[in-house]
């Protein structure tokens, strides 16, 4: 009989252990399935992200890689309404074309308005008949001459002289002889603060040995007005003292001022 009793505790434990692994390896079984099934699903999803059916659902650097949105987003609207789309294209072409040429127009007009008159006022012609004025009030101390050699005190030398050297005292007035335009002032070794000016027709006036200039590069002097004052003479008019130096040319060429000045007005020392 107690065999009998552990022969079936003995089968009973089989069959209960037997019965516990049946369970068990059922329980994995469906756990296994249900992994196999999540997986599928995610591979599923995977699977359908790259083929979306909407352009919302791609993803920025798609988008831009992707040619096809640009071309869908740009048809709907230019279909939506075609006609209201070239006519403000046709609108903002038009608007800059009117209000361009009206903006280039005007400073264009104004200078061109304002050179007129002043080409016209600037312009020179040398008249003797009305009249020219002499540079200086003195005694010529050095003539005009270029035919012949005349002695200069200060060099020692006998040379030929270009122009004019009126004697005077320092602060004496210097005169335009006429109307010109003051072409240039500049420094020389021989005549110290010296001016040009254009006098039309070719004819340049020089002025020399001048100091405290009324007159600058442009302006229009008339005739007899005060251009400067006799300053300290350089050394090359040392011993011929305080002077005036006046030229006058003729399309470069020196020409004599006694040919055009009033000779009764200074007395010409004998030499």
């Amino acid at each position: 009989m107690k065999k009998q009793h552990y022969v079936a505790a003995i089968a009973c434990l089989i069959a209960g252990a037997i019965g516990f692994v049946s369970v068990y390896a059922t329980e994995k079984a469906q756990e296994r399935k249900q992994l196999a099934q999540q997986e599928q699903e995610q591979r599923q999803q995977e699977t359908q992200v790259p083929e979306p059916s909407n352009n919302d659902d791609l993803s920025p650097v798609s988008r831009e890689l992707d040619p096809k949105p640009s071309n869908e987003v740009k048809t709907p609207i230019a279909q939506k309404d075609p006609e209201v789309s070239v006519e403000e294209g046709k609108k903002d072409l038009t608007e800059p074309e009117q209000t361009e040429p009206v903006d280039q127009e005007k400073p264009v007009s104004k200078p061109a308005e304002q050179t007129v008159p002043v080409s016209v006022a600037e312009t020179l012609h040398f008249r003797p008949e009305n009249g020219i004025v002499w540079p200086l009030e003195g005694e010529v101390i050095l003539d005009y001459s270029m035919d012949s050699t005349i002695f200069f005190p200060t060099l020692e030398q006998y040379r030929c002289n270009p122009a004019m050297v009126i004697a005077g005292a320092v602060n004496d007035k210097v005169f335009s002889v006429m109307r010109g335009k003051i072409i240039e002032v500049f420094n020389s070794e021989e005549t110290g603060c010296t001016v040009r000016q254009d006098l039309g027709d070719g004819y340049i006036a020089t002025y020399g040995q001048l100091k405290e200039l009324n007159f600058g590069v442009g302006d229009i002097v008339e005739s007899g007005q005060v251009i400067g004052y006799v300053s300290e003479p350089t050394k090359y008019y040392s011993v011929e003292g305080s002077n005036a130096y006046f030229s006058l040319k003729k399309d470069g060429n020196p020409v004599n001022p006694r040919d055009y000045l009033p000779i009764e007005e200074i007395d010409v020392p004998e030499q």
